[in-house]
């Protein structure tokens, strides 16, 4: 599987340059996951629910499924947080994996600024950090700087930058 990233600070616009960028990755006749990190807690579950009962009972995991979809939730309890790559272990196989967030994961990425929420660029010479996606033009950094507004533009640099232009060939080895 082809992983690439996309990072950059809090409320720079990830979620929404993702949304933006699977259809056009789909359209290409790819196959693609996505794995999201949340700096905070989350729950998808909800309180009082079966599902949300088992687990606060102490199963480990618990497995929901209904006509439309299923998910896994497991519980780390006094684990660490498991890497990345053991993440990406539990996918079924896809053409591409892009995750956003895990910056220092050393993966190759996007990096989602807006100069206008006021945080430096997380891009320095020797990160894995390839491009820069911004809606404002970047002046300085020696990195690709691409428009925020043409998601077109970004995920053909994605799939460039990966090999994976020749997409016809990718999706006929499925």
């Amino acid at each position: 599987m082809m992983i690439f990233g996309l990072v950059g600070r809090s409320g720079s616009g990830k979620t929404t340059l993702m949304e933006r960028l699977l259809p056009i990755v789909r359209a290409r006749g790819l196959t693609v996951s996505t794995v999201k990190h949340a700096h905070h807690g989350f729950d998808i579950d909800k309180p009082g629910k079966d599902s949300w009962r088992h687990r606060e009972a102490g199963a480990e995991e618990v497995l929901l499924i209904s006509g439309g979809r299923w998910a896994l939730l497991h519980e780390i309890r006094d684990e660490a947080e498991p890497s990345l790559e053991e993440l990406l272990s539990r996918l079924a196989p896809v053409d591409l994996v892009l995750v956003e967030g895990f910056h220092t994961h050393g993966l190759p990425s996007v990096e989602v600024h807006r100069p206008s929420e006021g945080h430096a660029l997380m891009w320095h010479p020797g990160s894995p950090i390839v491009a820069v996606a911004s809606d404002v033009p970047i002046v300085g950094p020696s990195v690709p700087t691409l428009d925020l507004n043409r998601p077109e533009t970004v995920a053909a640099f994605i799939l460039d930058h990966l090999g994976a232009n020749g997409v016809p060939a990718l999706a006929a080895r499925r």
